[in-house]
């Protein structure tokens, strides 16, 4: 299934959708066992996972947050132009930091916690025109 590339459709099926776990930031030599990372990222100063918070702390991690995530729920296509930044722009006019992580099917955003609400409220208005 190829994901979709159009900006209007892009915007306009977003769905954006807040899950209920708290998310961290780490970086760390190796994965430790038992985690279970959403993303992980290698960079030249070592590995960045993010991963459940709680699971992070209590595994002795020097950890950032806790991050909320909003996932936008339509298949963007990783050859779309503009979503990342029409997203992040009305983020940053409504003040809200944002993190965006692209997978394959899906963009997300890492917030902070306390912002989630107010930024689906700016997304659904992005969103809707």
């Amino acid at each position: 299934m190829v994901g979709e590339t159009d900006l209007g459709r892009l915007l306009e099926g977003m769905a954006p959708e807040l899950d209920g776990e708290s998310w961290g930031y780490a970086c760390v030599a190796d994965l430790p066992g038992g985690i279970v990372p959403f993303a992980l990222i290698r960079e030249a100063e070592g590995l960045t996972v993010i991963a459940p918070f709680a699971a992070l702390q209590a595994a002795g991690i020097d950890v950032q947050g806790p991050f909320a995530r909003i996932t936008l729920r339509i298949h963007s296509s990783l050859a779309a132009v503009g979503l990342t930044a029409a997203v992040s722009a009305a983020l940053a006019q409504a003040g809200i930091s944002a993190n965006m992580v692209a997978g394959y099917h899906h963009d997300h955003i890492l917030l902070a916690s306390a912002d989630a609400v107010r930024a689906l409220a700016v997304l659904e208005a992005l969103r809707h025109g």
